[in-house]
């Protein structure tokens, strides 16, 4: 008679495409599927508050899915071994499987749990749920990994296609006994202030709603992909990116969907292999490839130099920048649409990092851990990507002379003002002219849509043709010029 499995749920809150939960299935015998809430075990990156929000929604999500296939989630606190333990003991498991998982401290941890496991004679087996390729698997002819995406992606290309996805179970075995859950509830991830009350506006938690999101992307979205995805008014992007990180969709599901809908419309596979949204999911890749060969990426540049770089700390103007209180509008409506909905644009991502390690010279530290805390897609690899790129010290980093103009910023990639109006209510008359420089607008104009400089909206807290020259000057001083 087999024993029962643990099927150890972590950032991969799906049935469908599970390959952990499959091989539970195969194996035979009862399955008990579980949860154990450790934060503490991913100091100094435990979830933010955003993340921890929408990982109440997801499980409780997840719950719902589980009861319809005759099973349901026990939730453990961790520390994970003690958890794992008990669980063995009280449910005879004699298997734990799970979903790897990418960041360092987790890694290693994944790694003593395995071989404490073993060592009792459990079977332990993780599992790739999470990306196309494992991070050792891609690397560059010296056998070293790579630090340009363009040379990582062509690698990538070379690949085969990943497998089919596999399609949800109908059924799980559930064990004779249930052991003890604790309640979702008694882990806290809820607000206790409604800050969050924009978040179920915006948001569909869970399997069912990554599903959707994505069917609504390819019936609405992917055909203009390439261009729509550059403007922060419209509905150009997938907005794939919490589902993505928690795991309610994975990325196999993702490429054969999308590779179904392009063959529909008449694309071959080798335009379909370079396609726009294919390469913006290669990122995602290419961020965990990095995080798992640079690991102190997470808190130290990747480019040594920049450990010298003399970054300025300035609480007023961090202030003024988390709270979109900044004067320049395309700046400030980001950092509004963030607060509201957990989520921001890339295109004003890119906008709104540049402002904060170039115009105000606060270092990109401070951003990743003002967007971990905001974000609801909070990757701890895309966030040190992104942000180190921001800053022009980490890999296929942006040069350090492209300081973006928030005002040309707006006007290219807003030129309607629907992002800012949206966001910015208090500037939704001022004719589009001077939509994204309403300090520079006449008095007449100012007075005639109801603005109200230093009052109303506020006056800039720098101005970027100074910081520009400032920031230039500053980063024209690190030594190896040559190599930035």
């Amino acid at each position: 008679m087999t024993s029962p499995t643990l099927v150890w749920f972590q950032l991969d809150l799906r049935l469908a495409d599970h390959p952990a939960l499959r091989a539970a299935i195969e194996r035979g015998g009862e399955i008990v599927p579980i949860f154990i809430w450790a934060p503490e075990e991913a100091r100094p990156w435990p979830p933010g508050a955003a993340s921890r929000w929408w990982l109440h929604e997801s499980l409780a999500n997840l719950d719902r899915s589980l009861r319809k296939v005759g099973s349901r989630l026990i939730i453990r606190r961790g520390p994970s071994q003690a958890a794992l333990d008990d669980l063995i003991k009280e449910t005879g498991a004699g298997a734990v499987y799970w979903s790897r998982r990418y960041e360092p401290l987790l890694i290693a941890r994944d790694v003593k749990v395995k071989t404490a496991l073993v060592e009792k004679g459990v079977d332990a087996q993780s599992f790739d749920a999470a990306l196309w390729h494992e991070p050792w698997t891609i690397e560059n002819q010296s056998g070293q990994p790579f630090q340009v995406f363009t040379a990582y992606w062509r690698r990538c290309l070379k690949e085969a296609e990943p497998d089919p996805p596999a399609p949800p179970p109908r059924a799980l075995r559930p064990p004779r006994s249930w052991p003890a859950s604790v309640e979702l509830a008694a882990l806290e991830l809820q607000p206790k202030l409604n800050w969050a009350a924009g978040f179920p506006i915006a948001w569909r938690p869970g399997e069912r709603g990554g599903q959707a999101q994505l069917q609504r992307f390819l019936d609405s979205s992917l055909p203009e992909y390439h261009q729509a995805r550059e403007l922060p008014g419209a509905s150009g992007t997938s907005r794939l990116s919490p589902h993505l990180h928690f795991g309610e969709i994975g990325p196999r599901q993702v490429w054969h969907a999308a590779r179904r809908r392009a063959e529909t419309s008449g694309q071959s596979l080798a335009v379909w292999r370079e396609s726009k949204f294919l390469q913006e999911l290669g990122w995602r890749e290419f961020a965990h490839h990095l995080l798992y060969h640079f690991p102190h990426t997470t808190d130290e540049p990747l480019r040594v130099e920049f450990r010298r770089f003399p970054w300025r700390r300035d609480a007023a103007f961090l202030g003024a920048w988390q709270s979109g209180r900044t004067g320049y509008p395309i700046v400030d409506a980001g950092m509004r649409e963030l607060w509201t909905t957990g989520w921001m644009h890339n295109r004003a991502r890119m906008i709104v990092a540049s402002f904060l390690v170039k115009d105000l010279l606060i270092s990109w530290r401070e951003g990743a851990a003002w967007f971990w805390d905001t974000l609801v897609d909070a990757d701890l690899a895309q966030n040190t990507l992104g942000w180190q790129w921001s800053a022009g010290c980490g890999a296929d980093a942006a040069p350090y002379f492209r300081v973006f103009n928030p005002i040309l910023q707006g006007e290219k990639f807003d030129p309607q003002g629907a992002y800012v109006r949206r966001w910015l209510p208090e500037l939704a008359r001022l004719p589009d002219q001077w939509l994204h420089q309403p300090f520079a607008a006449p008095a007449n104009i100012l007075d005639a849509a109801g603005v109200q400089l230093g009052r109303s909206y506020p006056s800039p807290i720098v101005s970027h043709t100074i910081a520009r020259e400032v920031a230039l000057e500053a980063f024209g001083k690190l030594k190896n010029l040559n190599h930035l």
